[in-house]
This record gives structure tokens, C-alpha cells and sequence, in this order.
């Protein structure tokens, strides 16, 4: 394995945990209601929390990124994950849970920007795709693992949520471990004047015109103020805003967080509403991988155009199925699965890419925070407010998922129309390409 390819992992487990952390309580949402006595709304804000601070960590994450690096704030991170996770399996009351799930949503805000933006940063602009995927990867992975260990533990009794929030510690400790063999972003180090250093860490990842680079980094900079919202900077803002939006529009985290429910509302009995996620997440690993192996071939606005067209068929399949309360709908499972599929192979795999590469040197960690900042806002709305949905009316299934499915027309006009590709440019080259001069 190439120098630049076990780094690039290592930094994408912040994905793993990312993952695991989200989609966790799932399988824990329905006990704690019913532990606590939670109204729909104070149960659709327990599981907004942990988004809740999500949007504050991916709002803040670009400052420390900028000013201490990309290296100590991923190690910071894994540390606000161990701590978390050790805190919402010991909670003994609903406020301590809560305040444990928003602490570690801060880590998953700060993981969003900061580990797809130290990847592209460090890796060739021949791999970069893939590399910036294999944080989303990991992702999926941390769902896929969540689920299945929701799973193994349902059947372990009153404090079965307690081993489902608490079992994050393992991989919480082994990221910890592996970010000290990580070196800090080369072009950060250009950028903090660092020069000898990233000279350095250039030659290791096996960077073949180490001062075109460093000349390239230097001037990108030059040409351009600190300051974010500027009037040349509105395209890469934009694109970034909407594609952000667009991902939770989909429905994707309500479906992941609320799975169990969701399969339950569909007529499945509990044991078989909380294995039915497992099959979700494996759909979901299987088909971001193959994204993994076809973005820079095929490039991101293609695999977004696909996504769209299928995921609007299995929204609108799911809505289908919903629209007679109280009677099984044994199908939800295989459009779900196809949605998934679609959503992996295109939104899932492009988002943390595409904005990592669409911002310039000089404001990327401002763009990146922006990007993560919308994505979370909008997670943290749906989230929040699809059991209140589901919850005040029996048609509330049905309404969610054409809602969605709507919002995926919508989405696939912006990618036809507007978005443009940047595979295999460098990330100064594709700078140049949004007219950023």
C-alpha cells in the first residue's frame, strides 16, 4: 500500500466513527422514548441533538483547521468521540444523554470538514476521488456496523441501548492511535510558511514537481483575500450550498436514523424492524464502493445524474407504499434498498468530494465549513421533524417520502444544468476552471 494511500485511510476513519455515531440511534431512539417519556417533539429533538451540534462543529471546524492544522484538530476530534461515546452509555438522566449527543455530533461537525479536506489535500489529483470517497466509505461502513451491532444487542434487555452508544470507544481509541503516524497537510504547511517541512512530506507522498506546487499554493493565495463571501467566490458557495441541501432533501438520514420505526410502521415485527437496517447498510457500503471504483473514470456529475433518476423511482415507490395506513407493505424493504443504492452510488460518494474540491487554497477550510455547516442545518430539520410528521397523521409516511422524492426532481435539474465536473484536474486547475482568477 502507497505512502499516500495509508495515510489518506487512516484520516477517513474520522469517517468510520462519523458513521457509527449517526446512525447508532437508530436502534436506541424507540427504548429511550419510552425510558424517559418522550413526546414526539422532545424525541425528535433527542436524536436532533448530536445534528445539533453537528452544525456547530462543522460552523467552527474551518478556524482551528486554519490555525493549529488539519493533524491536531483530527486528533482532537477522535478524543471528543471517546468521551461521548463513554458518556451516553453511563448517562443516568435524559439531559446528561442529550448533552453527551451533542458533543458528539461537535465531532462529527468537525469530522465532516476537516477529514475530507485533509484527504484531497495529500492525495494525488489522479486518486483524489477516490481517496476523498474513502472517507464517505468509511461512513457507510460506521452505519453498516452500527446497525448490525443495534442488532446483536436488542435482545440484551433494558440497558441494550446503553451497549449499542458504548461500544464506540474501540474504534473511538484505535483512530486516536493511528492519526499519531499521520504527517500534517503539506499545503497547510506551505500556507503557515512551513516550506522545509512540506518539502518533506511532498516527497513522501511521491509528489513529482514538488515547487510547481509549492509556486502553485503561493500564488493561488496571493491572488485572493482571507474573506469567504466574496463576489468571485459565489459559484463554488452556491454549488456547494445546494448540493449540501440536496443531500439531506433526500431523506436519507431520516430514513437512517428512524429505520427501525419506519420498517415498523411497514408491518414488520421488532425483531425483524431492527434486521432490516443491516440489509439497508450493506446495500449502502456495497454500492458506495462501487462508486469508490468508477468516480474518477466516470466523474461526479455523472454518477449524480444516475443517483437522481433512481432515486426519484424508489422514493416515489416508497411513497406508494405508504399511502394505506395500517396495511403491511413488505416491498418498503426493497425500495429502500434501491434508494440506498442509488444515494450511495451518487450523493452518498460525491458530496465530501466535490466540496473539498471546489474551493481555492485560501478559503477552502471556510468553504468546506460552509458546505458541512448547510448539509448539517438541513439533517438536523428533517431529523427532527419527521417523527413529529409521522406522529400527526397516518398519511405522515406517505407525505415525507413524495416530499422527497420531489426534492430529487429538483436536484437532478441543478446537477444537468449547472454543476460542473472536476475530475482529474488539480485543485488550482479547477480553481481556475470556476473562473476564480
Amino acid at each position: 500500500m502507497s505512502y499516500p494511500v495509508r495515510i489518506a485511510l487512516i484520516a477517513a476513519l474520522g469517517g468510520f466513527l462519523f458513521g457509527f455515531e449517526t446512525a447508532v440511534i437508530s436502534g436506541a431512539e424507540a427504548i429511550i422514548q419510552q425510558l424517559w417519556s418522550l413526546s414526539p417533539f422532545w424525541q425528535g429533538f433527542t436524536v436532533a441533538a448530536s445534528l445539533i451540534g453537528t452544525v456547530l462543529g462543522s460552523l467552527v471546524a474551518g478556524m482551528p483547521a486554519k490555525k493549529l492544522g488539519r493533524k491536531k484538530v483530527l486528533m482532537a476530534i477522535a478524543v471528543i468521540y471517546l468521551f461521548s461515546s463513554i458518556g451516553c452509555a453511563t448517562a443516568g438522566t435524559w439531559l446528561l444523554f442529550v448533552f453527551f449527543r451533542f458533543a458528539g455530533g461537535v465531532a462529527v461537525g468537525v469530522s465532516s470538514v476537516v477529514g475530507p479536506m485533509y484527504i484531497s489535500e495529500i492525495s494525488p489529483a489522479h486518486l483524489r476521488g477516490r481517496l476523498a470517497g474513502s472517507f464517505q466509505l468509511n461512513i457507510v461502513a460506521g452505519i453498516f456496523i452500527a446497525y448490525l451491532t443495534n442488532f446483536l444487542f436488542v435482545g440484551l434487555g433494558d440497558n441494550a441501548w446503553r451497549y449499542m452508544m458504548g461500544i464506540m470507544v474501540v474504534p473511538a481509541g484505535l483512530f486516536w492511535l493511528l492519526l499519531r503516524s499521520i504527517p500534517e497537510s503539506p499545503r497547510w504547511l506551505v500556507l503557515n510558511g512551513r516550506e522545509a517541512e512540506a518539502i518533506t512530506v511532498m516527497n513522501r507522498l511521491q509528489e513529482t514537481n514538488v515547487q510547481g506546487v509549492i509556486t502553485a499554493i503561493r500564488e493561488s493565495v496571493k491572488q485572493h483575500q482571507e474573506s469567504l463571501f466574496q463576489k468571485r467566490y459565489a459559484r463554488p458557495i452556491i454549488y456547494a450550498v445546494l448540493l449540501a441541501m440536496f443531500n439531506q432533501l433526500a431523506g436519507i438520514n431520516a430514513i437512517l436514523y428512524y429505520a427501525p420505526r419506519i420498517f415498523e410502521m411497514a408491518g414488520f415485527d421488532k425483531a425483524h424492524a431492527y434486521l432490516q437496517p443491516v440489509y439497508i447498510g450493506a446495500a449502502n457500503l456495497l454500492f458506495t464502493l462501487l462508486a469508490m471504483s468508477v468516480i474518477d473514470r466516470f466523474g461526479r456529475k455523472t454518477l449524480l445524474i444516475i443517483g437522481s433518476i433512481g432515486m426519484i423511482v424508489f422514493l416515489a415507490l416508497t411513497a406508494y407504499a405508504f399511502r394505506n395506513p395500517g396495511q403491511e407493505s413488505k416491498e418498503v424493504l426493497i425500495y429502500l434498498i434501491g434508494f440506498i443504492a442509488f444515494f450511495a452510488f451518487s450523493q452518498g460518494a460525491v458530496i465530501w468530494v466535490f466540496i473539498s474540491e471546489i474551493f481555492p487554497n485560501a478559503v477552502r477550510s471556510q468553504g468546506g465549513s460552509l458546505g458541512s455547516f448547510t448539509h448539517w442545518i438541513m439533517d438536523a430539520i428533517i431529523s427532527w421533524t419527521f417523527p413529529i410528521i409521522v406522529g400527526s397523521s397516518v398519511l405522515g409516511g406517505y407525505y415525507s417520502f413524495v416530499f422527497y422524492a420531489v426534492m430529487m426532481c429538483l436536484h437532478l435539474v441543478f446537477v444537468w444544468k449547472f454543476l460542473p465536473e472536476t475530475k482529474g484536474r488539480s485543485l488550482e486547475d479547477i480553481q481556475k476552471e470556476l473562473g476564480i482568477e
